[in-house]
Parts: structure tokens; sequence; C-alpha cells
């Protein structure tokens, strides 16, 4: 049987390791960054401050008086608040920026669903000839929208039985100037499906399969599986036609003709001109910074599945 003995504390020696020499990885010597990365970061903080500059310089605008702006200066003399009141006053704005937020909610829900519910199907459903449809969605993304202007006025105008038409479309004035206009053309887009697409081609397929084995439906698959892994998809989608049907201004000109209806970019056309023939350049940047801060706000908040939905929708076959 063999015995255990304890050490000898007289013989046993501490070893004591020095607090610098411990070898972790906090001590290991920082590498200087070399002339390429010290360019690349000038370079991007000249292209930072190139980007907020034009923001600064409409802000401290807006707070400059009318005679101030015939002059170059960067900051006002004195900070004129009431230049935001007065521009509010000079129009309807409420209703303008009301306008705007019913055709972006109006357009992005369901645009959400048909973009994405299409992008799917062309990405992991066996559908017939579905590299031809892509083509085609891939052909349709180099039409500029000013070729389809007159065609789509046409159709909308020609809508049966609606704005006093017949069943063939005639006789009456359609979708125009009714918020169906402004609204159901842009519920789905070439864009939006080629970017639903390209995120769920590089999902596994695996996924699908298995739900399917286990009974699941197709739009079961979709809503239970897909879209909770597709968040940042969705709020790439969702991003781009916000800022779309935000800064929209010539298809509601064609389409509408009444106060009621028209967005905020034409609020922003009542300080083009004044009784002098020159802009009003303080009203003209109080209403335009007040527009441009629920877009900064929403990409602020959606950043990161932003970038995330970008860096997942790259060229996939």
């Amino acid at each position: 049987m063999s015995t255990l003995t304890a050490p000898d504390p007289q013989t046993t020696r501490s070893i004591t390791v020095p607090q610098g020499k411990r070898g972790t990885s906090d001590d290991r010597p920082r590498k200087k960054p070399g002339p390429a990365i010290i360019v690349l970061y000038a370079a991007l903080i000249v292209g930072g401050l190139l980007m907020v500059v034009p923001f600064l310089w409409m802000v401290l605008t807006s707070l400059k008086s009318l005679d101030e702006v015939n002059s170059f200066s960067w900051l006002p003399k004195a900070l004129h608040w009431q230049n935001y009141v007065e521009a509010f006053d000079a129009a309807p704005f409420l209703t303008y920026f009301r306008n705007s937020f019913i055709v972006v909610i109006g357009q992005t829900i369901p645009l959400l669903l048909i973009a994405t519910a299409a992008g799917y199907a062309l990405a992991q459903l066996p559908v017939k000839g579905k590299g031809t449809i892509l083509s085609y969605f891939i052909l349709l993304l180099g039409v500029p929208f000013q070729v389809i202007i007159v065609p789509l006025f046409i159709v909308v105008r020609s809508i049966p039985l609606a704005g006093g038409n017949d069943l063939l479309g005639q006789g009456g004035t359609g979708w125009i100037n009714t918020w169906a206009a402004l609204i159901v053309p842009f519920i789905s887009a070439p864009l939006y499906v080629f970017l639903a697409r390209q995120f769920f081609v590089s999902l596994p397929a695996d996924l699908a399969d298995a739900a399917r084995m286990d009974g699941l439906s197709e739009v079961g698959i979709f809503f239970r599986i897909m879209a909770p892994l597709a968040k940042p998809a969705f709020v790439t989608i969702a991003l781009f036609n916000v800022e779309s049907a935000w800064n929209g201004f010539i298809w509601p000109l064609v389409a509408t003709s009444s106060e009621d209806l028209r967005p905020l970019q034409f609020g922003l056309a009542t300080f083009a001109q004044s009784s002098s023939g020159q802009p009003q350049w303080p009203f003209l940047m109080a209403i335009s910074t007040l527009a441009v801060l629920p877009m900064i706000a929403l990409f602020v908040f959606g950043q990161r599945y932003f970038i995330a939905g970008l860096a997942s929708t790259g060229i996939k076959g």
C-alpha cells in the first residue's frame, strides 16, 4: 500500500512570476500603424467631415436672418428660432408631414411582405423559369422611373370602376388624385425583390427542407423560420423604400392636384421663390432640417441591421 506524504514546507519553494512577464496578450508590443493605415484613416476623416458640413451649414443657415444669408458667414449673429415658427405658418406643413407619413407607411408595410415573399420564392422554391424571372428583374433595374411615368399615369387613370370609370376603365379619372395612386403602384419593386432574393440565397436550404419534412406549409416556413432570420433584409428594404417615399416629388406632382394629398416635398417649393425673386433660405433650411431628421433617426436606429443586410446581399448564384 502506498502512502501519501505532504510536502515539506521547508523544501518547497514558491516561484513568483514577475508582473510584466506573465505572457498575457495585453503585454504584447503593439504594432505601430503603417503609412497606409494612417492615410486610410485620414481619408475617412476628411470624407466624414465633407458629409457632415452640408448638414451643419443647413442648420446654421436656418437660424440666420434674411439679411445674413446674403453675405458669407458660418455662425449667425443671433439665433433666430422664430424662423421655424414662421416657416410653418407659411404653408400647411402639418398636412404635408401627415401626408408623407401616410405614403411612407402605406407603401412600406405591404412592400415588405410582397418583395420578401417574392424573393424567398425565387431563392428557395423550385419555381420553373425562376432564372428567367430573375434576369427580367435585373433588367428592370436599369429602367429609370422617368421612362415609365406616362404609362403608369395611363394605367392609374384607367382603373376600372374607380373615379367614375366603367368596366373598360373609360369615362372617369380612375385613381388620379387619390391615396391609391400614391401607394399602390409602389408596393413592390424589382430592386427590393432582388435584394430579398440575394439574402434568402445565403440562408441554408436545409432549414426549409427540415420544416417541409415536418409537414409545415410554405407559408409557415416563410413566416416562422425564414422571416425571423431575414431581419437585416427587412430593415434594409424598409430603409431604402422609406427614403424613396419620403423624398418623392415627381409622381405626386403628376398624380395629385389637391393640397390634402401632396407630401412634404411640395412644401419646400413654397420658399423657392419670394416677392423679390430670391429663395427664402432661412425658412427653406428650417423646413429642410425638420424634414431630414426622421431619416437620420431611422438610419441611426437601423444602422446595425442595415449594414448586415447590405453585407449579406452580395451577388450570389
